[in-house]
């Protein structure tokens, strides 16, 4: 009975989504950043790449509105090049590739940064969710859900032993 309750008032898709995106996917790839990061810098010592800036900084726009290109959606923000590719099977799939994209990032000191930056994945799951209508998410729900998605991430990833200092989650409106 609670778990029609549950289910009918959509209140645990953004906790199962966080959950999906921590276990399958950045519990693998958060322990590697560093040494991704390092191998990058020793390659290329032409790039000032600074050492706190060495995670992956995770993009959580609340309104769940995600662009495939970040400079797109930021003129600050320039794709500079790849991450060393990790690859793993997994679930079936020989050689499944993870790789992560260096951005260069002016801030307002115009300052440029060189970080690996990408969008929560989920968060299309849950805006795709709001224009379909068997889903039946509404644009206040899908803002409600996104918030749950953000502190049951940054919960989970507070207890990860693997993950501590590789990532910057990065919420905003």
């Amino acid at each position: 009975e609670m778990s029609e309750m549950s289910e009918r008032s959509k209140q645990n898709v953004a906790h199962g989504l966080a959950w999906s995106y921590y276990v399958g996917y950045l519990k693998i790839v958060l322990p590697r950043m560093k040494k991704s990061m390092e191998e990058f810098s020793r390659v290329n010592p032409n790039l000032p790449v600074c050492r706190k800036t060495w995670k992956l900084h995770i993009l959580v726009p609340l309104s769940c509105d995600v662009y495939d290109e970040l400079e797109k959606a930021d003129s600050n923000i320039q794709y500079v090049t790849d991450l060393t590719e990790t690859t793993l099977t997994r679930a079936g799939t020989k050689k499944r590739v993870y790789k992560h994209s260096l951005y260069a990032i002016r801030d307002e000191e115009n300052q440029l940064w060189h970080c690996a930056v990408e969008y929560a994945t989920p968060l299309q799951s849950l805006y795709a969710m709001s224009q379909d209508e068997c889903a039946a998410f509404s644009r206040e729900e899908r803002l409600e859900q996104a918030k749950l998605f953000y502190r049951t991430l940054e919960e989970i990833l507070k207890g990860s032993k693997e993950c501590v200092d590789a990532y910057r989650l990065i919420a905003y409106e």
